[in-house]
């Protein structure tokens, strides 16, 4: 029986697990054996007992990885843990090289087949895996409740004794997965919402959620879904634009991303200090630079009377579904890896090809590649 290993997660504010019971349980009857550290889902409201009673074995961290041919977690791995799997295990998590390329080069001359979760190729036939899509969906939740939580305002339209309150006007910048999903939060919060992307694709998808699109003569449609970086000329076109529309708003939640770079400057100081006192930023690109000129990662600060929210790792906030849906990725992941219950990954399949990252003591992927050549 080929061996599944999940650790608990030691990042910290994290509060995912990489399989639930249920999943477990699946992947049971399929024939793995799985072993989960004991506490693994603690976080996420999982027992140890759930666990067993699902068919896992639940040991300590010491136990944990003798004899693992995979291993599934969700953060990165640290270097101990890596010293303790045998050469030619398999590892499948999120795994965020461009933050760290010494962990890159370690699994590489550790000889591990790393799968990266974020670098699923964004095609139809990878959707069941696709990590950052389920984990958006959470964040772009969690934002739309955070900016109604920060407001001074009402979001809802509310008809009183003591007058009407009109409804928040909520701008959301990146119409991705997450933007979408906090356009249709704010929306049942009762707010006015706008949305803007410079992919023109996206204003279609807000439209169909109710959202009132602005829009610029600009298009930046990108590889796999995502924007490209603008040129100077449309950033100057983009922030003429869009101050004026974000000076009008009293909560603005910004989505934009581009992978394994710097997240692209949609608000700048002088764009902060032109909206209204008591409006709120919720910046979910915090965590690579943000979108705010000014976010400042995990903290929440005011300038001018406008609070501007630098979230970090919002799955975690509901950790219940977040690992739910994880976990779902990773057991559709986990078929592309067995054949008549031995462990036989095609790393020629175009799925796991996009996403390894190191393999038989090279790292494969060739952006990686050329970060860690240079660092």
């Amino acid at each position: 029986m080929v061996l599944i290993a999940v650790p608990k997660e030691t990042a910290s504010g994290e509060r995912r697990v990489a399989l639930t019971p249920d999943v477990v349980g699946r992947l049971h009857k399929e024939g793995w054996r799985v072993r989960l550290e004991a506490g693994a889902g603690a976080q996420a409201y999982f027992s140890d007992e759930a666990y067993r009673n699902a068919g896992a074995e639940v040991v300590s961290r010491d136990q944990l990885f003798q004899g693992a041919q995979v291993v599934f977690t969700v953060q990165p791995l640290e270097p101990a843990d890596l010293e303790r799997l045998e050469p030619g295990a398999i590892v499948a998590g999120l795994m965020y090289p461009h933050r760290d390329p010494a962990r890159v080069q370690a699994m590489a001359s550790r000889q591990l087949s790393a799968l990266a979760m974020e670098l699923v190729p964004r095609i139809t036939r990878a959707q069941s895996m696709d990590v950052l899509s389920s984990q958006a969906t959470v964040a772009g939740y969690v934002a739309a409740l955070i900016a109604a939580r920060e407001s001074s305002r009402f979001f809802p339209m509310l008809t009183t004794a003591a007058g009407t309150i009109r409804p928040a006007k909520v701008m959301v910048m990146g119409v991705g997965v997450a933007g979408l999903q906090a356009i249709a939060t704010a929306r049942r919060l009762g707010a006015n919402v706008w949305a803007y992307d410079v992919r023109k694709a996206a204003a279609e998808q807000a439209l169909s959620l109710g959202a009132k699109v602005i829009e610029l003569p600009i298009s930046a449609e990108g590889e796999g879904g995502y924007a490209r970086e603008l040129t100077e000329e449309e950033k100057k076109i983009q922030h003429e634009a869009l101050a004026k529309e974000v000076g009008s708003m009293d909560a603005v939640i910004t989505t934009a991303q581009i992978p394994g770079r710097r997240a692209p400057i949609l608000i700048t100081q002088d764009m902060v200090e032109g909206m209204s006192p008591g409006a709120v930023i919720v910046d979910l690109a915090a965590e690579s630079g943000g979108n705010c000129e000014l976010t400042k990662p995990g903290e929440t600060l005011e300038v001018n009377g406008v609070k501007i929210v630098g979230p970090l790792n919002l799955p975690s906030a509901l950790s219940v579904h977040a690992s739910e849906m994880y976990a779902k990725n990773l057991y559709n992941l986990s078929k592309l890896l067995i054949k008549d219950g031995q462990l036989a990954p095609d790393w020629s399949d175009e799925i796991l090809a996009g996403a390894l990252l190191t393999h038989q003591g090279e790292i494969t992927h060739a952006p990686t590649k050329a970060l860690v050549g240079g660092a």
